[in-house]
């Protein structure tokens, strides 16, 4: 299939309207057929479930064109469980594992002319999400919902390479103990808008949010998971049941061990220890890493060896590892790559 006309060198971290996105309506306790549409705009009643409580979920992966021409996803499998994980919380029906598989492989394979070409650094960003859409004006579950996913080609995250950031340590709460930490909600991202704003209006890239309970462990920032290094190479990523569990994360930690060879921890990181750390990244789906250079904790600035100029060795390694994985450069583990085409 021929590309679309697009400056896939220059594109930005922005949606694009495509051909085709996947959509699936739930009514009277059950899901329909589901199908492919070229319409990009949602109806729902003025009183929604959505517009009213906030009652929805999302989640997010890509599609590459790999260094042999093939176009696969990054382990959609656990997109999917994620994805349950957060409907059962919110009290929505969740929408099968294997037809949420089935709608990756078709709206990518719809949009193929969008799936950027190998290369590029850019990537083809896959948004599924659910959300309820009958009126609903008391506090309750709604009864009828949408199950949507589109596409979206974007760019690198990083234009120019991955530079160091600064954080700063945030006087507000990401999330409470026994809270939604732990699922993709749309209200959990909706919560975190001011703080994020308010950081970048202080010179700021990031926050670092500490435990609501005590103030003392960190937790991860509003869209990212931490990873830390040690001074004698270990690789260490925070523990607790309101961080949301980061595929991307969970991918690294797996590359760090069985790649690399370096020893790993997952386990609770008091925020006194982050002096001592060797390095410091973000993981997420949309950069992989995103080193840190400094944390400043209320005017006293914590730099990391790494400094400002370049990421960190360790993280380097892994975000190349990791990248390699999903372009096909490097064999990946068993039933991390779907093979759309």
């Amino acid at each position: 299939m021929e590309k679309k006309n697009i400056d896939w060198e220059n594109l930005g971290f922005d949606y694009i309207v495509t051909d085709k996105r996947y959509v699936s309506y739930y009514k009277d306790g059950a899901w329909d057929d589901g199908a492919l549409t070229s319409d990009a705009t949602v109806t729902i009643s003025e009183c929604a479930g959505v517009l009213q409580y906030a009652q929805t979920c999302f989640e997010g992966l890509k599609a590459y064109t790999t260094v042999d021409g093939h176009i696969v996803c990054f382990r959609p499998d656990l997109n999917a469980d994620r994805m349950i994980d957060s409907c059962e919380r919110l009290e929505m029906p969740v929408f099968p594992k294997e037809r949420f598989l089935e709608a990756v492989e078709q709206v990518v394979s719809a949009n193929e002319a969008y799936v950027p070409p190998y290369g590029s650094g850019a990537t083809l960003y896959i948004r599924p999400y659910m959300f309820g859409s009958n009126a609903v004006i008391g506090v309750k579950p709604a009864r009828e919902y949408q199950f949507r996913m589109f596409v979206t080609p974007v760019g690198p995250y990083f234009k120019g390479g991955a530079k160091p950031i600064t954080i700063r340590v945030c006087d507000y709460d990401r999330a409470a103990p026994h809270g939604t930490g732990h699922i993709k909600a749309g209200l959990n991202y909706a919560m975190s808008l001011f703080p994020i704003m308010d950081a970048h209006r202080q010179g700021f890239d990031e926050n670092m949010y500490l435990d609501a309970a005590t103030r003392t462990k960190v937790e991860e920032t509003g869209g990212a998971n931490f990873l830390f290094v040690t001074k004698d190479g270990t690789v260490v990523t925070p523990k607790s049941n309101s961080i949301l569990p980061s595929i991307t994360r969970r991918s690294l930690m797996y590359v760090a061990e069985h790649y690399l060879g370096l020893k790993v921890e997952q386990r609770e990181v008091y925020f006194d220890e982050v002096k001592d750390f060797a390095d410091c990244g973000l993981c997420g789906t949309a950069a992989v890493i995103s080193p840190v250079g400094k944390i400043n904790d209320h005017g006293r600035e914590i730099c990391f060896p790494s400094g400002m100029e370049e990421m960190g060795p360790v993280t380097a390694k892994l975000r190349e590892t990791l990248t390699g994985i999903q372009m096909g450069t490097i064999e990946a583990p068993e039933g991390w790559i779907k093979v759309i085409k």
